[in-house]
This record gives structure tokens, sequence and C-alpha cells, in this order.
């Protein structure tokens, strides 16, 4: 089968099988608890058909197929199909053409759905069934069965992502400001703004089925893989510092306060006799512990990473301030060296020089 072929049948961004089989899951018992629980609540006689109008299948969807949809959203699920009911019946009352109805039905639904900001595509088609039902439509179909039958796949849809290990409503992890201030986080202070992304957005002039917070982690994720693959290549045995000041874990807590005064430091890695790695001395515990051997007072958290580690694991612990410094030790805890913050930024602005020299040439 020619390739051409293959991309249209499949389509440019082909959804993956196990994503397929949960969505395909997830409708298939959101619509089975829809239908019966509303038959629970409002008898119909026979059936669930009567409860279960066509819209809903659409609705499900949206919600089970591709929950991070700002379209799927309780607030669009609920209030597009609400909204769009009542637009319905209010056409068939008010206007005596059935086909001026309906499409005043749908066009009407949708506008107020953009304007009150609950845009639910299966809401077109609910306005248009009520507009088609004609004189047998009533407002008490908008409670029931649209109103009700929305609730209740809304409650399938969150106890079925829940379980599944996904989030619904969809949400947006707000980035970690390991500084607990009101600055931005490190990584957010360079590259492309907010005001970018708004002026973007604002020029492409649709509307995008993506939220602006889920574009904004799009694209800082993009970022961090092009950086990824730029920095995997540099190893933290390139650039870590192999002379190493280090503290007995055995020597007492005054010798090792005199060590860190003598060579001006505030912390210095602790070793054993065999130079593992054991943990961290700090001045304020060597002198809060006087009278005690290092190894009683000092901090066992220590970030290690191996010599073939690529630095930009590094990126995140220490641009993110969560650590000033990371441990370079072998497989068996030895200690080889270290690399601080000033190390990793010396060979970004080198790797940056780099690039900056190679797309010259490129141009040239």
């Amino acid at each position: 089968m020619p390739s051409s072929l293959v991309s249209i049948l499949r389509g440019r961004t082909p959804i993956r099988p196990a994503e397929a089989a949960r969505g395909a899951a997830g409708a298939l018992i959101g619509v089975a608890v829809t239908g019966l629980a509303a038959r629970l609540v409002v008898d119909h006689g026979v059936g669930a058909a009567p409860l279960l109008v066509p819209p809903i299948g659409a609705s499900a969807v949206l919600a089970f197929a591709i929950p991070a949809s700002p379209l799927a959203q309780p607030r669009s699920v609920l209030g597009g199909n609400l909204l769009s009911a009542a637009i319905g019946v209010s056409c068939v009352l008010l206007i005596p053409n059935p086909f001026v109805a309906c499409a005043v039905a749908v066009g009407a639904a949708i506008l107020a759905m953009s304007l009150l900001g609950c845009l639910h595509p299966p809401g077109g088609a609910v306005a248009l069934g009520a507009a088609l039902a004609g004189g047998t439509a009533t407002y008490a179909e908008v409670l029931a069965p649209v109103g009700l039958c929305s609730l209740i796949l809304v409650l399938a849809a969150m106890a079925f992502h829940r379980a599944t290990g996904r989030s619904y409503p969809h949400k947006v992890a707000p980035p970690v400001n390991a500084h607990a201030t009101g600055d931005k986080p490190p990584g957010d202070r360079v590259g492309y703004t907010p005001a970018d992304l708004d002026q973007a957005l604002a020029h492409y002039g649709e509307l995008l089925d993506v939220s602006r917070e889920d574009l904004d982690a799009l694209f800082r994720q993009v970022e961090l893989e092009a950086h990824q693959r730029i920095h995997s290549k540099i190893l933290c045995a390139d650039i870590m510092s192999r002379d190493v000041i280090t503290v007995d874990a055995q020597q007492t807590t005054e010798s090792a306060l005199a060590f860190l005064q003598k060579h001006e430091l505030r912390t210095a890695p602790v070793v054993d006799a065999q130079r593992r790695l054991v943990g961290m001395a700090r001045r304020a515990e060597l002198m809060a512990g006087r009278g005690r051997l290092v190894e009683a007072v000092l901090d066992p958290f220590v970030h290690r990473v191996r010599p073939g580690t690529p630095i930009e694991q590094l990126l995140p612990l220490l641009s993110s301030g969560a650590a000033h410094e990371a441990m370079v030790v072998d497989e068996h805890r030895v200690l080889v060296g270290v690399i601080t913050q000033t190390d990793l930024l010396a060979v970004l602005y080198r790797a940056h020089i780099v690039e900056a020299v190679a797309a010259q040439k490129a141009v040239a």
C-alpha cells in the first residue's frame, strides 16, 4: 500500500492502541452506566432508549477519548448540552417554520456556548434534536434526559479516569518554584513568555482544541527535549572537579570545623576510610555537635551521579535551586568528583558559544 494512502487512512497523529482501547472501554462503561442510572432515576417504561439521546454518544467520545480537550471538560459537557437543549426548545416554540427553527437553534447554540465558555460540539446535535422534535419538545426535556444523562456521564468519566490514572477534569500541574518566592521558577525566566504565547494564539485567529496551559506545558517540554538532545553527549566525568576537599567521618567535629574554616568552605562531602561517600558536613551542624564525631552530625542526604551520567540529567536539579552541587561516585560509591552550579554554568556557556559559532559557519 502506498505510504501516502497509509498516511491518509491513519491520519497525521494516530492514537496509540492502548489509548484507543482505554477510550473505547471508558465510553462503553460510561454510556452503559448513564443509561442504567438514568432509567433508575426516571421511569420511562421498557428500555433505556428514551433516556439516552444520541448526542450523549458524542459527549462520551470527548470525555473518554480526549479528556484533556477544553471541549470535553465538565463545564462544557453540562453547560453546552443544557444550554443547547434550552435554545432548541425555545426555537421550536418561537419559530413556526421548522427549517428556520432548526437552523437558528444550531447557530444560536454555537454562539451562546462560545460566549459563555462552554463550547461542546455535541451541543449542536442537542439543539438540532430538540428543534426536530417539533411540538413534542418541552423544557422538561432539558433536565431529563439531556441534563440528567450529561451529569451521569460526567460523573462516570471522573470515576473512570481516576481509576485508570488520568486526571478529569483535566489539570495542568503548576511549575515548582524551589525558592518559594514571588519570582518565576528559573526555567521560566528565559525563552518565550506567556505574552508571546498569547500573541501567537491571537495571530492564529482560530479556536484550537487545546488549552493555553497545555500549549505552554507542551512547548516547554519541546524546549527541554531539544536541550537534552544537545547536551546528552556531555558527561559528568567531562566537567567534574576531581580534586575534592573532603572530611573524614571519624574525625571530631572541632577538627572538621577548623578544616572548613581554613579552606573557607561552608560544606564538604564526608567519606569513610575507603573514600566512599557517606554524607555532607555543614558548619552549623558541626558547631552544634561539638565533642562528637562527624559521622554523628552529618547529613546523609546527598545528590549522587555516576561519571557516565549526561549533564542534561543535572540541569533540573542544579537549575531549580533544589541543590547547589552533585557528588560523582563510581559503582562502589567511592567519591571521584563534584559538580557545582558554577561548573554546570561554565560548560553550558561554552556549549552556547560552540553552537553559535557552528550556526554562523552554517549560514556563511
